[in-house]
């Protein structure tokens, strides 16, 4: 799945913060230069209307990457920021406050410019400009994106720019309607994402040279791997880094097991015992194929089980709208292909089932993606539990597995109920 699929997808799910147990790393220019964090709203500069957008959005507290930089953000003189944070995290929300914020509603042009590397993602930051800005009622937004269509002349009054690279380099230089010159603060999103589309990183860069010198500049990413870091030190001068230390996805915290089946009737029957033994809460079943997701999740509704199915096919929307209905416990079972293996967190699974084992093309075992799929049950430091549901002709596949990852595979017998049944106490 695109880089941009996934980020968009994980904005549409996540409202509410990922508390992540991830440390803080501060690497600072100026070590005279004193630092400043805070454990609560109340303690930044920020307008009384500016809080009661921060509440709607049911933010108590900082998460810890908006505790160390939204006073830097916010700061005067002002401060050029690079922020590395996964998806959940608040960038987007501290990003926004500082745009807000330097905002003067008095001043009718354009002032803070945001670019993000997609159409949809540009709408999702807008999104969260208006709900956190609802009682900002002077403060417009523009979108410098594909569809809206400003003629040439055009004077516009909206203080807040949102816009994707190409859109926003013909808004400026074809049809001169963006004055580069009077914007006062730059934000680059998703970063990694612009890297990683071809030409994204090449306008952007174009309309950073147009930016006065005096513009605060903040870059946004979800990595801060080197070509990342390269980039952002060709646009971003002297800038404080914010590092929130990227999860490792491990095998530590996730107790593993697999049941031999002679069939997929058979695995299905192993499965529901599994079912029918575990108080499950809410679990992840992954398939190797679409045809197979489709078979399993037909006959799990005939049995009256509440299925949702994630699939390749579904468009980015659709698939953001099954993965949080199943994130508000709508439905109790998601069954996935490996769209879904990797970069979608929901904090309550603790319970992954491969209903048979992901494969390459050469037939061997695709270690990375059985790592992003049992990955998805001990999320955020959280104990989880893995079943392989595997076919005899398979076997062979697990014990490799365990031999690559150094780690134990117990087996079950799938009809000893009270061996299940002790295994979920």
């Amino acid at each position: 799945v695109p880089l941009a699929e996934l980020s968009l997808m994980n904005k549409l799910i996540h409202t509410s913060l990922v508390e992540s147990q991830q440390h803080v790393e501060i690497l600072q220019r100026d070590p005279s230069s004193p630092l400043f964090s805070i454990k609560t709203f109340e303690e930044l500069p920020l307008k009384k209307e500016l809080l009661q957008g921060v509440y709607m959005m049911g933010f108590n507290r900082p998460s810890k990457i908006q505790e160390q930089a939204l006073p830097l953000m916010l700061a005067y003189p002002p401060q050029n920021l690079i922020a590395q944070s996964q998806s959940g995290t608040g960038k987007t929300a501290a990003f926004v406050l500082a745009m807000l914020s330097r905002a003067s509603a008095n001043e009718k042009y354009p002032q803070c410019l945001c670019l993000a590397p997609t159409y949809e993602l540009a709408l999702q930051i807008g999104q969260v400009v208006r709900t956190i800005g609802k009682f900002c009622t002077d403060i417009k937004v523009n979108y410098a994106v594909r569809g809206n269509r400003v003629l040439k002349g055009t004077v516009l009054e909206e203080q807040i720019i949102i816009g994707t690279p190409g859109t926003t380099l013909d808004w400026c230089f074809k049809q001169r309607i963006l004055d580069l010159t009077k914007i006062s603060l730059f934000v680059l999103d998703e970063a990694d994402i612009m890297i990683d589309t071809q030409g994204l990183s090449c306008q952007s860069i174009r309309i950073h040279r147009a930016l006065p010198n005096s513009c605060q500049m903040l870059l946004f990413s979800a990595t801060y791997k080197e070509p990342v870091r390269a980039f952002a030190e060709r646009i971003i001068p002297n800038p404080i880094v914010i590092k929130l230390r990227e999860e490792e996805l491990t095998l530590s915290n996730i107790r593993q097991y697999f049941m031999v089946c002679q069939s997929s009737d058979e695995q299905y029957r192993a499965l529901c015992n599994l079912y029918a033994s575990f108080t499950i809460g809410q679990v992840m079943i992954f398939c190797q194929t679409r045809r197979l997701a489709d078979w399993l999740a037909g006959k799990m509704s005939q049995d009256g089980h509440q299925v949702a199915i994630l699939t390749a096919e579904l468009t980015v929307v659709q698939r953001a709208s099954v993965i949080q209905r199943f994130r508000e416990g709508k439905e109790k079972v998601l069954i996935a292909t490996n769209v879904c293996a990797r970069g979608i967190d929901v904090q309550q699974v603790t319970t992954v089932v491969n209903f048979g084992l992901p494969v390459g093309q050469d037939g061997e075992p695709d270690y990375e993606t059985y790592l992003h799929r049992i990955g998805r049950a001990g999320r955020f430091g959280h104990r989880g539990i893995a079943f392989s549901v595997v076919e005899r002709g398979t076997v062979e596949l697990l014990h490799k597995i365990e031999e690559y990852f150094q780690t134990t595979i117990k087996q079950l017998d799938p009809y000893d109920m009270d061996e299940l049944e002790k295994l979920a106490a």
